[in-house]
């Protein structure tokens, strides 16, 4: 399988895209591309070890063998990060293109521009499932909003969200007595409340939201663990209640589907292991398939 590392934009060394092809037929295939979590700051977790524990067990495993064939490509992101409080930096001695201070829209900026590169080089257009882990599924349904939609050509035809923040506010809320939860919003958001709320999946709705612009989508899958202690169940049942306004727009000839993934273990296990992360994308391909195989 061949990999390949491009990068989408010249400002900064995290906006790179790592390729890895298994078919160049475009015909009834799908690219996944992969965005990953870290609370928009995390320098330990990359495109490549979020998404390479998934692509082995995808096509290594004899449990993935219907699926495989229906898969292109994957496409992992790396984007530019947030500052960490345990990663701190020198801003006088380190170049502008490795220093961390990103603040939104850098973050769906930076995946949109991502997307853009591959719909240049590849042109797959509407074929391809967006897989987002904890803020990756967050940056995930951004990428459909209204709001943001002017970012890409074409949306995808199904978007998964694993262990997603879909709620800002309700993301710090949830958690006040730990004011980690409040220094993530902040650092990656500003401390505008109601910006929080204009840029959450969750709670935009009407033509700002995913309702008003995913036109192209066809699945929405949420995917979560109850053994999750750093996002609580609450985002994917705020998430879901969204999805009904979406939902609702379907017409006979072009149907819309939600459906909810049960995931086991801690937050991270899910791309650790690349279990997780793989039965969800295998359960992305197999609900396409269902309705336009």
């Amino acid at each position: 399988m061949p990999t390949e590392t491009f990068s989408y934009g010249e400002d900064h060394a995290l906006q790179t895209v790592t390729v890895t092809t298994l078919s160049e037929a475009l015909d009834k295939k799908y690219w996944i591309i992969l965005i990953h979590g870290g609370a928009w700051r995390d320098p330990n977790i990359d495109a490549i070890n979020f998404s390479n524990p998934a692509i082995s067990t995808l096509t290594t495993s004899p449990a993935y063998a219907h699926v495989l064939p229906h898969i292109t490509a994957f496409a992992s992101i790396s984007y530019r990060l947030s500052p960490h409080p345990s990663h701190p930096q020198d801003q006088s001695s380190i170049s502008p293109r490795e220093y961390r201070s990103a603040k939104h829209p850098d973050h769906i900026n930076d995946v949109q521009a991502a997307i853009a590169f591959l719909q240049r080089k590849y042109g797959f257009e509407e074929r391809y499932i967006l897989v987002g882990h904890s803020c990756g599924a967050t940056l995930a349904f951004q990428s459909v909003m209204g709001r943001f939609k002017a970012g890409i050509s074409h949306g995808p035809l199904a978007v998964v969200g694993l262990a997603g923040i879909y709620g800002l506010r309700l993301f710090r809320d949830t958690h006040k007595e730990i004011s980690a939860y409040q220094e993530i919003v902040e650092g990656a958001f500003g401390d505008d409340e109601a910006a929080w709320d204009a840029v959450s999946p969750a709670v935009a709705k009407g033509a700002d939201g995913v309702e008003g612009g995913w036109t192209e989508g066809r699945w929405a899958i949420l995917a979560y663990s109850p053994e999750d202690s750093l996002v609580d169940a609450s985002q994917r049942e705020a998430m879901d209640d969204t999805l009904k306004g979406w939902w609702a727009l379907q017409s006979e000839d072009k149907l819309r589907c939600a459906a909810l993934m049960p995931l086991g273990g801690e937050h991270d296990e899910c791309w650790e292991k690349g279990e997780g992360l793989a039965e969800a994308i295998g359960y992305a391909i197999e609900k396409q398939l269902e309705i336009a195989p």
